[in-house]
């Protein structure tokens, strides 16, 4: 694809009410992915493949395109965004939601999940709804309750598709394709393209579809600074604790790359007095939405979290993000460190290391395009 050098929404195209629910989310200046793929999705709009990992923008850059196409006067279900994950759908929902804030005519989207109580789900679906977003089993067991129609369904946008995969959603997948014979065309998404993502777009998507292909000095957000200090492990929950006490009324997340590691951790800062909460693996869903509800809250000032009970983390205003150790790939600190430094205002990003990890974090700053500067 030829790189377009479009620096504004209004110069790629986007309507001015959409422009205006953007501006109010702090989102002025457009990412590279959605420089490059907003003026394909509104101009052909065909078959997408775009590899690009969480935090490139990517939900406004298949979100707007996708708004634009909704006939509102058409009451039936014009769209189908499928996402791996309860947390990930939600997100995408309501971000879709916020886009949608300043235009004249409704656009209507249901988000629908596993966890969520399908009798609920099935008695908004009697509304009208152009957008779903949903979750593979979810929607799949949705059609075998006849609960709704895709006959309209014009789009069908696959998020994460290499996560979906490798969650085993495979047949569900395959079932949501055959069901949207009808569509115009379908977006795929996804931050690698291993043999089952490729059989997929050959199965499923036309041989001219147009791919992208964003890398990854273009992912992290450059409002955030990133730091590291050298210490010993033991040291580490002390060096967290003082860091924790200079913090006044900010507020930020604390990733450790195990369930255990995290435990341990939130129960030494807890007897020092801190107010926290923890997401990880091993919390059923019901309780990962109580700790995520009470932090957006403000009912406690820190959360603790390991990388995978942590994609469903959007709160605004986090002022930093601690890594009690670096993780074990380059995506995951892209994701960990995008929890701050949103809409506009700065962040920090700190990762605890051993002396031996020096050379780790350089190849992590050469990877991913950044500066990391030593803190003592």
């Amino acid at each position: 694809m030829i790189y377009i050098t479009l620096n504004t929404f209004k110069a790629l195209g986007v309507r001015e009410d959409l422009i205006q629910g953007l501006t109010e989310l702090g989102i002025k200046t457009p990412t590279a992915i959605q420089r490059e793929a907003i003026p394909f999705l509104l101009a052909e709009g065909g078959d997408f493949i775009a590899q690009a990992q969480t935090g490139t923008g990517k939900t406004a850059a298949f979100g707007i395109p996708l708004l634009m196409r909704i006939d509102p006067e058409n009451r039936a279900i014009q769209v189908v965004v499928v996402a791996p994950t309860r947390e990930l759908a939600k997100q995408i929902g309501k971000q879709l939601f916020r886009f949608t804030k300043y235009c004249a005519q409704k656009i209507f989207v249901e988000v629908l999940t596993g966890g969520d109580k399908i009798d609920r789900q099935e008695t908004a679906l009697q509304r009208p709804t152009h957008v779903i977003v949903v979750t593979p089993g979810r929607l799949v067991d949705l059609l075998g309750r006849k609960t709704l129609s895709l006959e309209s369904v014009k789009l069908l946008v696959l998020d994460e598709a290499d996560e979906m995969l490798n969650l085993g959603f495979r047949r569900e997948v395959a079932e949501i394709c055959a069901k949207t014979q009808a569509r115009q065309a379908t977006w795929l998404f996804s931050a690698t393209i291993p043999g089952e993502v490729r059989k997929l777009i050959t199965d499923y998507m036309s041989p001219q579809a147009q791919s992208l292909k964003i890398d990854q000095k273009h992912v992290v957000n450059r409002d955030i600074s990133h730091h590291y200090i050298v210490c010993h492990t033991a040291e580490k929950t002390d060096r967290i604790a003082k860091f924790l006490k200079r913090q006044g009324e900010d507020r930020g997340v604390i990733f450790c790359r195990t369930k255990a590691g995290a435990i341990r951790l939130y129960e030494e800062l807890e007897e020092c007095g801190y107010a926290l909460g923890i997401l990880q693996g091993d919390l059923m869903q019901s309780e990962r939405d109580k700790v995520l509800r009470s932090f957006r809250k403000g009912r406690f000032q820190f959360l603790i979290a390991t990388d995978v009970a942590a994609r469903g983390i959007d709160v605004e205003g986090l002022a930093f993000v601690l890594h009690h150790q670096l993780p074990e790939q380059n995506d995951y600190y892209t994701h960990r460190s995008g929890r701050t430094g949103r809409a506009g205002r700065p962040g920090v990003s700190i990762a605890l290391i051993s002396s031996r990890e020096k050379q780790d974090i350089a190849k992590l700053g050469l990877a991913l395009g950044l500066k990391f500067a030593e803190m003592r």
